[in-house]
């Protein structure tokens, strides 16, 4: 008995000790206070159990805290310049004259003779013949009968509830800044510079050359009789002359007689003779100026607000119906009838007749024609231009940005702790002097 009654006290006295770890371990909130008067029975070891000393325990947590903070940002905006370059080039013009060219091309003529061709076409006759054919055909019959059936038809309904759902939306704002710029821009200028060039001139004078000419005289040979017995050609017909021309009358001859004469010519030439013109040329230069302009920021914050949103929810009763419906039922029987048919046949018979044709051929001449073509020839000079090269530029400028970043922050609580009864209490905090929030 003495054994089962140490038993019996121990097991209260854990019992007992327990439940104070769990009143103190969650600050009373798994406690029995909670409970009815009626479901408690005192017991004289629970009450001397449950005026035991209680003391707390410091404990220090770490908690994280979200702080905004401003921080400048350099950023680089590009800016793009045109520069202007100075380069020759050629150009090359094409440039055409005029050639007249004879050629000669063949023309080509169709012809057409006629030609008579005797040909055979058949003529075709389509004759018919009646003939009686027996044929069976089928005749149906439809009844109908109602037949009754019940059916079960779905009733569907929709309801809706309303829910409070809170969403956050983004607000955002937009301010601007002035950000001043250089800029360039480009002003054109006309100048003229001299250039010089060479012309031909025509200069007419007259100058004294020596010609070559002569005249044809008349030459007697010795033992003419007179100048008159010669003819025009030169010749004496009058008398016959020996074979060595020593003997009997003389010969007249006509001999060519040169002499040179002075005569007046005009004549030209070309001097060449400087001239000079002015010309005139663009020069672009850029001109700096500065331009102020606004840099848009924006910047967002989270409003939070409250949405009522209505949730749908199908509700279904099914409802019996009855209904009637027509089955059919078909009958067939074939009836024997006579049909008169009209059966096609075809004759043939061959028709002589005379067709005129046309031959054709083709006859071919040559015309000669004169055909102008512009022959093309290329001129080349050299052209100063300017043309613009771009350049990239970055400009740096600061920018103000808000970020968010997460501090640490220390507090301290108070958790109750049992030891136990009458046991000696250590101290396991110190004094809360140390900066902690309780």
């Amino acid at each position: 008995m003495k054994r089962l009654f140490g038993i019996t006290i121990a097991l209260t006295l854990l019992a007992a000790w327990g439940t104070t770890q769990a009143h103190a371990g969650y600050c009373g909130a798994a406690s029995y206070n909670n409970c009815p008067d009626s479901d408690i029975i005192p017991c004289g070891l629970f009450c001397e159990a449950r005026d035991c000393c209680v003391e707390y325990k410091v404990v220090k947590e770490t908690i994280w805290e979200t702080q905004n903070y401003t921080e400048k940002v350099k950023v680089y905006d590009t800016i793009v310049e045109q520069v202007p370059v100075t380069c020759k080039k050629k150009v090359y013009e094409t440039c055409y004259r005029p050639e007249t060219v004879k050629c000669k091309r063949k023309v080509y003529q169709t012809c057409y003779k006629e030609k008579c061709v005797k040909t055979k076409r058949p003529v075709y006759k389509t004759c018919y013949k009646e003939k009686c054919v027996k044929t069976k055909r089928p005749c149906y019959k439809t009844t109908y009968k109602d037949v009754c059936y019940t059916v079960k038809k779905p009733v569907y309904k929709t309801c809706y509830k309303e829910k409070c759902v809170k969403t956050k939306r983004p607000c955002y704002k937009t301010t601007y800044c002035e950000v001043s710029t250089t800029t360039f821009k480009t002003h054109y200028e006309t100048c003229y510079k001299d250039v010089c060039y060479t012309t031909c001139k025509p200069v007419h004078y007259t100058k004294e050359v020596d010609v070559c000419c002569g005249e044809w005289k008349t030459v007697m040979d010795p033992g003419c009789a007179a100048p008159a017995d010669c003819t025009a050609d030169g010749m004496n017909h009058s008398s016959v002359s020996s074979s060595s021309g020593s003997h009997g009358n003389g010969l007249c001859r006509k001999v060519w007689v040169p002499k040179v004469v002075k005569k007046t010519v005009n004549c030209t030439r070309y001097e060449q003779q400087v001239c000079h013109k002015k010309v005139p040329y663009t020069v672009c230069r850029k001109v700096p100026c500065t331009v102020t302009k606004k840099v848009p920021k924006t910047s967002c914050t989270w409003v939070e607000e409250c949405k009522i949103v209505k949730i749908p929810h199908t509700t279904c009763d099914w409802v019996k119906e009855r209904c009637t419906k027509r089955v059919p039922k078909t009958t067939c029987t074939w009836v024997e009838e006579c049909k008169t048919v009209r059966v096609p046949y075809t004759t043939c018979n061959w028709v002589e007749e005379c067709k005129t044709i046309k031959v054709p051929y083709t006859t071919c001449k040559t015309i000669e024609e004169c055909k102008t073509r512009m022959v093309p020839y290329t001129k080349c000079r050299t052209v100063c231009e300017t043309k613009f090269k771009t350049v990239c530029k970055k400009v740096p400028r600061e920018v103000c940005v808000t970020k968010t970043r997460c501090v640490p922050r220390t507090v301290c609580r108070k958790i109750p702790v049992d030891p136990g009864c009458c046991a000696p209490q250590e101290a396991t905090c110190a004094a809360p002097n140390d900066g902690c929030v309780q």
